[in-house]
């Protein structure tokens, strides 16, 4: 018995030392959840005291466009441009247009893209849109400005000799033999072939189509009208020569002539 109970006794004795182990590691779990929370704690406490700033918004620290600069090409001519005509004011045209975000070859040449441009740019600027550089297109390419001229005699004199070259281009043919779908003194001319041909002594490219010629001039009343516009008639067209008379060629004469305005014309087309 006394074995028995020493043992127990002894037995008891362990007992206290396993008891503070798991108090010590009671205590050290507490320690450590102790230094966890402390931790978080201070964490918490370092946070409230030094909030981080909020992100500025990218709207407000973003620098504001540049903006767009002015187109600096200007067209100085005052010739109504369309396809198929070549020269510095194409040229120049081309440059505005690629100032206005086309990408053109800047090579004087009206062709197919620059039509497109023309056609692109007076649909984004709400112009009416006929591929046609006349006085509203141009003085949109040039900001808004319309062009001034050095002085109102060199414009009248400008017109004047204009005139003059597409009346004796038309009148040095009279006579040449009528022959449709012709726009040559050698194969002969039928109305719009004759138009087409006179204008081009003014540096003026017209399609070979009365009513496209019609529709790419400038509408005016027969009191306005000037030596070198056209006369429009239902299906065919002529060169208005001054004082009631025209040039034309005519189907029923089969040739080109010269005479009075006869029937009863839509109306007067001017390009300059």
């Amino acid at each position: 018995m006394a074995q028995h109970n020493s043992h127990r006794a002894a037995g008891r004795a362990v007992t206290p030392l396993v008891s503070a182990n798991r108090a010590a590691r009671g205590l050290g779990g507490a320690a450590v959840l102790g230094t966890v929370l402390v931790g978080t704690a201070f964490a918490g406490t370092a946070a409230n005291a030094a909030p981080a700033a909020p992100a500025a918004p990218a709207a407000a620290t973003a620098s504001p466009a540049a903006p767009t600069e002015a187109s600096a090409a200007k067209l100085t001519s005052t010739q109504k441009l369309r396809s198929g005509d070549r020269g510095n004011a194409v040229e120049d045209l081309q440059s505005a247009l690629n100032d206005n975000g086309a990408n053109l070859a800047e090579d004087g040449v009206f062709g197919k893209k620059t039509n497109s441009a023309v056609r692109e740019y007076q649909s984004e600027h709400g112009l009416a849109v006929d591929g046609v550089v006349g006085p509203k297109t141009r003085a949109s390419l040039n900001g808004g400005e319309s062009i001034r001229t050095s002085g109102a005699s060199a414009s009248t004199s400008s017109s004047s000799s204009s005139s003059s070259s597409i009346v004796d281009r038309a009148r040095s043919v009279v006579g040449t033999q009528y022959t449709w779908a012709g726009n040559s003194p050698s194969e002969g001319f039928d109305c719009s072939g004759l138009v087409q041909y006179a204008y081009k002594a003014a540096g003026i490219s017209l399609p070979h189509q009365s009513g496209a010629i019609a529709d790419g001039g400038r509408w005016i009343s027969q009191s306005e009208a000037q030596a070198g516009d056209v006369v429009v008639y239902s299906g065919h067209v002529a060169i208005y020569v001054g004082n009631g008379r025209i040039i034309d060629a005519s189907g029923s004469k089969q040739q080109v002539v010269e005479r009075d305005i006869w029937g009863s014309p839509k109306g007067f087309v001017t390009y300059r």
